[in-house]
């Protein structure tokens, strides 16, 4: 596991990011495997809409554990989104982590979001970050931070400051999704000493574009799941269409 883990933190290169599509049961992430893809992460969204559950509610730890023990059984390394950990408590959180490292998963996202619409308070991430590389200090922590897509009024900072905690806690790479601008990406590549993560937006710029901004790592998200669903929608109004 040191190796595989090892292996996942270097997949994350400045310049030349990882495309990191995300899964959302096993059968996606074993077709995304097949295409040659060297890592897939899950989509908490993804986990919990297949589940009838809410998303980002604490309210999935048991599917995310169980989705992560059948992913293990495939030949490509995994990451997990874990939303907030599933807790407030640091240790409970890292527990629930080390279970997952026992499965072989190689990362997780930890996020500073809440279900309420606000973030948590950096201390209580960073505790949560610091609690987990405790107890399995080889693992890829990418610590997400949500001040776009939360009401901050000035994210820039706010994202610097709480990122800058995350890594003092010590997360291995900063997730900072809902901004696609170069500009804004190049600031938090050039000031964060970290492989820094974004979030693919249809439309947006590509993996080169957002290399060049300096990002180490892309990940897509819930498209996928979105895109798998709204493809079987259409397939079936096709064959009521035609009668």
């Amino acid at each position: 596991m040191i190796e595989r883990r090892a292996a996942f933190h270097a997949l994350h290169r400045v310049g030349r990011p990882l495309l990191l599509p995300n899964a959302w049961d096993h059968a996606s992430a074993a077709a995304l495997a097949a295409r040659g893809h060297p890592a897939i992460g899950t989509t908490s969204l993804g986990v919990a809409a297949t589940a009838g559950l809410p998303d980002g509610a604490a309210a999935t730890a048991a599917e995310t554990l169980a989705l992560a023990r059948r992913l293990a059984r495939l030949p490509v390394l995994v990451s997990v989104d874990v939303e907030a950990g599933f807790s407030d408590d640091p240790a409970e959180v890292a527990g629930y982590v080390t279970e997952l490292a026992g499965l072989g998963v190689v990362g997780i996202n930890l996020e500073d979001g809440r279900a309420d619409g606000t973030l948590a308070e950096p201390e209580c991430v960073a505790d949560k970050v610091a609690a987990v590389k405790a107890a399995v200090p080889d693992l890829f922590v990418n610590a997400r931070t949500d001040t776009w897509w939360l009401p901050v009024a000035d994210p820039l900072p706010q994202a610097l400051a709480r990122a800058r905690a995350y890594r003092a806690a010590g997360a291995d790479g900063i997730f900072v999704p809902g901004t696609v601008d170069e500009a804004t990406l190049r600031v938090l590549t050039d000031r964060l000493d970290a492989p820094v993560n974004a979030l693919y937006q249809p439309g947006g710029p590509g993996l080169t574009e957002l290399g060049l901004a300096g990002v180490a790592r892309v990940s897509t998200g819930s498209l996928l799941f979105r895109a798998a669903l709204g493809a079987a929608v259409a397939a079936a109004d096709a064959v009521r269409a035609a009668g």
